[in-house]
């Protein structure tokens, strides 16, 4: 009998298969089934004996492991065709909340993620955590919870949660978590340890394996399809609605604790405490530029913002200028908004900052400057100066205030 191969078959993965298929064959390892199925479709083993004929060649003389492998993937292939599905088809997504509840970017990327696959899990990792694992259930998108509780999951630590996700991560094909500060910390440990390529903030779910993603700040847009039997992926939580918080029921499912990482420790959280709304999930956002001149000037802005119940943002540029702090900061190295009403002041509209605010509903510039990039995606443009401008629309606001009173 003869058979042909794209290339011979690599010391590393002949050894790869003696150390593994037994361990696949005793487990029922659904995903180390696929990616090993992967790796040797490489090499085109179209024969079922050419992998045993290959493995003998070479004097590995484990031709009985490989027969069972191929009993047990046709095994496989009539579990599929009967419409059985495995948990390797299934998505999770990491949940972020604060022990107490759920943070409101995780309902955006339950939306996105059961775009992806309808049988979609979602992992909560904390400490006391029972009322977040509770709620998440009731959401109509979630067809099982899976808690991890443990008092070292008191506080969020990236490299504390890496090691549970991982160990999770094998019954799934996609593992998905919100493009925040919460998600860029923590998918790319994911990935690496996974050995797999990220497919970072996604804008809208094509198939299950296909994706469209903003590049050059938001001026291009790629269509990306991962061939990675496992993905990782971020979603863009402004470009999707938030989901349903009532009317599911899904199961909620103990899971032990990862491994501490003893080479970090926790020392404290510093937050500042406001009644404003969150700036990335805000109706209404008014932010300040270089053109405020200084952080004191920023007090018109927060006056403004108070009429109107905004939340209050910035420019990269007035930050690093040091007038007011960086979880203002909306632009590509900050946040990424999408208000009904985002009013910018003083900006002049460079390309990092449209990229984090072009797609507000409405957008008003206020700047001197008539030749200011802002104007170009502006929906209603005042050249003016806003030292004169600002104290004038907080007066109308005031006086509109009064009226509604």
């Amino acid at each position: 009998m003869t058979t042909q191969t794209k290339s011979k078959i690599p010391e590393e993965l002949l050894g790869s298969l003696k150390d593994g298929v037994q361990r696949i064959l005793d487990d029922k390892d659904w995903a180390g089934f696929l990616n090993m199925m992967r790796k040797i479709h490489h090499y085109s083993f179209n024969n079922r004996f050419l992998i045993a004929l290959e493995q003998e060649r070479r004097g590995y003389g484990f031709s009985p492991l490989v027969a069972g492998f191929h009993k047990w993937k046709n095994e496989f292939k009539r579990t599929v065709k009967k419409g059985e599905k495995s948990n390797i088809m299934s998505a999770l997504l990491i949940a972020e909340h604060n022990n107490k509840e759920v943070k409101p970017f995780t309902l955006n990327a339950i939306t996105a993620a059961s775009q992806i696959d309808e049988d979609l899990h979602v992992l909560v990792i904390g400490n006391k955590s029972e009322e977040v694992a509770k709620s998440i259930s009731q959401i109509p998108n979630v067809k099982k919870v899976i808690h991890v509780d443990n008092e070292i999951y008191e506080n969020f630590l990236a490299e504390n949660f890496t090691s549970v996700i991982v160990k999770q991560a094998e019954n799934y094909s996609h593992i998905i978590c919100s493009a925040n500060t919460f998600g860029k910390n923590l998918m790319p440990r994911v990935a690496a340890l996974l050995d797999t390529s990220q497919v970072s903030d996604i804008i809208k779910v094509i198939s299950a394996d296909t994706f469209l993603r903003p590049i050059y700040a938001g001026n291009a847009f790629a269509t990306v399809k991962s061939s990675d039997s496992k993905k990782c992926i971020t979603i863009r939580p402004t470009s999707f609605d938030p989901a349903a918080t009532s009317g599911g029921s899904a199961e909620i499912v103990k899971a032990d604790a990862g491994e501490t990482n003893t080479f970090i420790k926790f020392i404290k959280r510093e937050e500042i405490k406001s009644d404003r709304p969150e700036l990335g999930t805000a109706r209404v956002v008014i932010s300040g530029g270089r053109g405020m001149g200084s952080g004191e000037n920023f007090k018109l802005i927060t006056e403004i913002a108070d009429k109107l119940n905004a939340a209050i943002g910035a420019s990269r540029a007035a930050v690093d200028a040091g007038y007011i702090t960086n979880d203002h900061q909306v632009g590509q190295t900050g946040k990424v908004v999408v208000p009904d009403l985002y009013i910018a002041v003083g900006i002049s509209g460079a390309i990092q900052h449209l990229a984090g605010m072009k797609e507000s509903k409405v957008i008003v510039a206020i700047n001197k400057d008539g030749e200011a990039p802002i104007f170009s995606v502006a929906d209603y443009g005042l050249e003016a100066d806003l030292f004169e401008a600002l104290p004038q629309f907080l007066e109308e606001l005031s006086k509109l205030n009064t009226i509604q009173k």
